[in-house]
């Protein structure tokens, strides 16, 4: 959530923000209004039991004359007082759903407009012309053996899958070479819970306008984490950091469960929009004047691993209207598929700045010992969706995939061949 005492100071920044968002500038007016309530009833709630407490001293010295009247005067105040406390209590309560409510402001450089206003920074590699029709992703996979739609909706319905065989192994290996990446730059593998409680879904920010995405236990009040960010961003969770000699950086690999709600007739072929998918995500809590240079090295490290892979791909600057609540701002990789003649998202990473820490309540000491926010980031590293521009981009014309060097002491092949 956004910093009260920023708001205050600041109301037309945040009012912009919403502004670049697309969403409703309003909603600064009307925290301010609360805010400005509880203020009001936390000085009538302090100075009513000022008030009680002088009266209390005042009929503990009455006379027998004097003490009912004064008694009827503590009565009137002990009223005074509950209602005060009550205007409090029903302030806070709006203040915290109106703080909610209000997206993480956005970064100065960060473009307005929605999912198609990103602005492109770069272009790595160059896109593959080829001398035959390329075959699509799914159609690879199951023609090489590593990738079984048919059965997985039997098991468990549309936009489930099995990797098979030397599908599993591409994306271990896959994994496993981002695993060790992470652990190379100085990340700690974790292998965290996928099931998480509801305060900690909220408090990463995924139970706002897009909670429909995800699944919910009900008979134990759990949701499956569409992103192993959410575990990691409440590991800390109401701890204060030692932050003196760096950034806190952990690496989750797990799977990833998303309805994929709102999303019917979009993408449902193959793999690139599914329920259940494996992946790699960096995770760091660092001072917020170190954010943005942290963010760039994330950048940096998704970079590399597509680069590691030759996959061509883009680097986006996402729009406001697309970041999702948490983020300050957000860049995506997004890597070229051949048979659809375009980009698509393979990666993102996303500065939050302090808005998770502050509803998680993760702190460190700053210089001074003074305890403030600290600021989280987050980004992708390997996923199941880079399976698709692998197979697309390294198919030959006898239905061959070359399997990416960096990958092949993981596959144990070089090439991986129609079966017959």
């Amino acid at each position: 959530m956004i910093d009260l005492k920023f708001l205050r100071e600041n109301p037309d920044v945040v009012r912009a923000s919403q502004r670049t968002r697309g969403e409703d500038p309003e909603l600064v007016d009307q925290l301010l209004e609360a805010d400005a309530r509880r203020r009001e009833a936390v000085s009538a709630a302090d100075t009513a039991r000022s008030e009680q407490k002088a009266m209390g001293k005042k009929v503990g010295q009455a006379s027998a004359e004097e003490r009912p009247a004064l008694l009827e005067e503590a009565t009137a105040l002990k009223t005074k007082v509950k209602d005060a406390e009550e205007t409090e209590k029903s302030a806070d309560a709006q203040i915290a759903e109106l703080q909610r409510a209000i997206s993480n402001i956005v970064a100065d450089a960060v473009p307005a407009g929605g999912e198609d206003d990103f602005v492109e920074i770069e272009r790595v590699g160059e896109p593959r012309q080829f001398d035959f029709e390329p075959k699509d992703h799914l159609e690879l996979g199951e023609s090489l053996g590593l990738i079984d739609m048919e059965r997985g909706a039997k098991v468990s319905g549309a936009r489930f899958y099995f990797l098979t065989g030397y599908g599993a192994l591409l994306q271990l290996g896959m994994l496993q070479l981002a695993a060790q990446k992470a652990t190379a730059n100085g990340f700690q593998l974790m292998i965290p819970p996928v099931l998480v409680r509801p305060e900690i879904m909220q408090g990463t920010g995924f139970l706002g306008a897009h909670s429909d995405e995800i699944y919910h236990l009900d008979a134990d009040d759990l949701y499956l984490v569409g992103t192993s960010e959410v575990a990691l961003a409440g590991y800390h969770q109401g701890e204060i950091l030692d932050l003196a000699s760096g950034a806190k950086r952990y690496c989750g690999w797990s799977s990833c469960f998303r309805r994929e709600a709102g999303s019917h007739g979009k993408d449902t072929r193959g793999i690139i929009r599914v329920h259940q998918f494996d992946k790699v995500e960096m995770f760091t809590y660092t001072t917020p004047e170190n954010a943005e240079a942290e963010h760039q090295a994330l950048l940096g490290m998704e970079k590399e691993m597509l680069q590691a892979l030759g996959i061509p791909f883009r680097v986006i600057d996402i729009a406001g209207g697309d970041l999702g609540s948490s983020a300050a701002r957000k860049f995506d990789c997004e890597g070229w598929v051949p048979t659809q003649g375009t980009y698509r998202e393979l990666t993102s990473t996303s500065n939050c700045t302090t808005f998770q820490a502050r509803r998680l309540q993760v702190r460190y000491r700053d210089e001074t010992g003074k305890t403030q926010m600290a600021a989280t980031l987050n980004g992708t590293l390997a996923t199941t969706r880079w399976l698709v521009a692998i197979l697309e981009n390294n198919q030959q014309a006898d239905g061959s995939v070359k399997v990416p060097e960096a990958l092949q002491p993981f596959v144990g092949k070089d090439v991986l061949e129609p079966v017959k």
